[in-house]
């Protein structure tokens, strides 16, 4: 059992720190206060291959393990958990194509990805279908080699700025979930309209709208896999995506443990440094634990999916517990910080309110739960 990084995961981690320190971090708090999509720092990660990571080398992608991205992503959400989400967003929306994409989908959308910036969206929730993906309304119906698009999602995503989205719709409503069927949908296709930019609590640098579909033909051929197959896509994609979500619960975590941990070292009261204190000192410990056991819990689930071991039960695992860490310590950086904690010139302050989005997209937590105990319990009934 090895829990060493590779030479060259390193060498991913410290490139990845460097951008977040010297691109992202600068500029966090204004796109946060603005509410604005930080186009110039995305350029610059498009050069250096964030926004193509999910895209095999052989389509022009940069080509991440599940372990390599979870490497870049804890770096990226260190940085800010608003700019780590539209990146993310992109191998999100593009791990439906690659799992289940046929030779020719993979020609055709994903060189496209890579010759210039680009997003994609992933567009599976709508208003009332949230975890219940049985209550989605969209509709697709076969009309010769097309299909006929109708409906709208909600809370998508890189939805106002993306050139391609994988959409969820039903083919068969008497089927519920099992009627779904997956659609790659170019943005530019005449009918589809985005909707407003959300005012979110966090996050607020990234990208996230409402998605309306009138009347829009999309190509039988860009079907994925095959009608009512798109229920099993989307769980498949989310599995591959909770290590990403978890790993950068993890990096804001970490950011907000180490802003804590140096203010109780310089903040003088009654004498001595804070943190000496023990009431501090055992929060600092707390901090310091929980985030290394959620990234080995990140990391093994990588690790399983890199190696073809099925970890529904363990992405869930680390979801959970990376994003409840997150949610935990930053909370408790404000708490160690007082006053000051509360207010927008420190960091901590935003890092609490972008935790809070982590234990819901992609599943809530409650629903990681679900996951769990159906794992764990299989389909057993009462009588």
């Amino acid at each position: 059992m090895d829990f060493s990084l590779s030479e060259e995961q390193l060498e991913l981690q410290d490139l990845t720190r460097q951008f977040a320190k010297n691109e992202i971090r600068p500029a966090a708090a204004e796109y946060d206060e603005k509410n604005e999509f930080p186009t110039e720092v995305m350029k610059k990660a498009f050069e250096i291959g964030f926004l193509t990571s999910g895209i095999p080398i052989e389509y022009g992608g940069t080509g991440f393990s599940n372990l390599d991205n979870a490497v870049v992503c804890e770096e990226l959400g260190w940085g800010c958990a608003g700019m780590f989400t539209s990146m993310m967003a992109n191998t999100l929306a593009l791990t439906p194509i690659l799992l289940f994409g046929s030779e020719e989908q993979n020609k055709k959308f994903f060189p496209p990805m890579t010759e210039e910036m680009s997003f994609a969206c992933f567009g599976l929730t709508e208003r009332e279908a949230g975890s219940d993906n049985s209550m989605i309304t969209t509709t697709a119906v076969k009309d010769g080699d097309h299909y006929i698009l109708n409906g709208s999602k909600t809370f998508i995503t890189n939805g106002g700025i993306s050139k391609l989205g994988v959409i969820f719709a039903s083919t068969d409503k008497t089927r519920g979930a099992r009627g779904l069927t997956a659609f790659i949908v170019p943005m530019d296709l005449p009918g589809v309209k985005v909707g407003k930019h959300e005012n979110k609590m966090g996050h607020r640098a990234s990208n996230t709208t409402e998605l309306y579909f009138d009347e829009v033909k999309v190509p039988a051929e860009n079907v994925l896999r095959r009608e009512g197959f798109g229920f099993i896509i989307a769980m498949k994609t989310l599995d591959m995506a909770r290590p990403a979500v978890g790993a950068g619960a993890v990096g804001l975590a970490r950011a907000a443990y180490e802003e804590a941990l140096k203010y109780g070292q310089t903040r003088v009261q009654f004498g001595k440094p804070i943190g000496l204190f023990q009431h501090n000192a055992f929060k600092l410990a707390d901090m310091i634990t929980e985030i290394d056991a959620a990234r080995l819990l990140v990391h093994r689930s990588a690790w399983m999916l890199d190696n073809n071991i099925k970890a529904s039960r363990e992405s869930a695992m680390a979801k959970i517990v990376s994003t409840d860490v997150a949610m935990k310590v930053t909370t408790e950086a404000v708490q160690i910080l007082g006053g000051y904690g509360y207010m927008k010139e420190y960091p901590v302050e935003k890092m609490m309110r972008d935790a809070k989005l982590f234990q819901i997209y992609e599943g809530t937590n409650e629903i990681q739960r679900h996951v769990i105990s159906l794992e764990i319990l299989g389909k057993l009934k009462t009588t």
